[in-house]
């Protein structure tokens, strides 16, 4: 066997760590913003860290992640929340989300718009489920928090009006919450008008109107101007 030279050969692993070390410095920049809202990690007895182990997927910070990077799990308990922030819809695509032991307005029904795949959501004692218990397969309420679990598709459900005319489709956009998607050449509030959007005429009227007001407040200061 022939005898290579001293430094003829580059070991692999210390450019295999250097990698894995730029992945996942790559991994941490893109991490989502929701996910650092709060500061620390999660409980140990976390719903969500449980999840995300029983899964096998992974968690960071606050988030349990799939490999592409969608929120899977979300645990931002006990953070002095008053609602959830903007950056909260980030989460849409959770599975389970707990939110209990934060000061939490009631009223919680349009924060969950668009979060169609949440199944398990924990929130503090005296917060009601969002779309009420009709929209949740199973509700327990517990001394310290509520849970909500089995999110229902109300489209789908017996005995549930008809949202949509015949020229649109009923899909659930959220606990408790319903939309229309509309059949070809139909928009409008429940997909009720016939004909494609126009744009041209929407941005031609609300330029006009800008335009109008911004001649009416810069005529008004001019004379205020004048005057004084």
């Amino acid at each position: 066997m022939a005898s290579r030279e001293p430094g003829s050969c580059v070991s692999p692993i210390p450019w295999a760590a250097t990698l894995l070390l730029a992945l996942g410095m790559e991994t941490a920049l893109a991490l989502p913003e929701i996910c650092t809202q709060c500061p620390g990690g999660v409980q140990n007895l976390s719903r969500v860290a449980a999840y995300c182990e029983e899964t096998s997927k992974l968690m960071q910070a606050r988030c349990c992640l799939s490999q592409k990077g969608a929120i899977l799990g979300l645990d931002l308990q006990n953070c002095s929340l008053k609602d959830p922030g903007q950056s909260f819809f980030q989460a849409y695509t959770a599975v389970i989300i707990d939110l209990q032991a934060n000061p939490l307005k009631d009223d919680l029904a349009n924060t969950f718009r668009g979060f169609t795949q949440l199944q398990t959501l924990i929130l503090p004692q005296d917060v009601t489920c969002p779309g009420g218990i009709t929209a949740w397969e199973n509700v327990s309420s517990f001394m310290d928090k509520q849970i909500c679990q089995g999110q229902k598709d109300l489209c789908n459900s017996t005995g549930s009006p008809e949202m949509c005319p015949e020229n649109g489709s009923c899909a659930s956009d959220g606990p408790g919450l319903l939309r229309c998607i509309c059949a070809d050449g139909f928009h409008g509030y429940k997909c009720m008008r016939q004909g494609s959007f126009s744009l041209l005429m929407f941005f031609g009227i609300l330029g006009s109107t800008t335009l109008a007001i911004s001649i009416l407040l810069w005529g008004t200061q001019r004379r205020k101007a004048k005057a004084s």
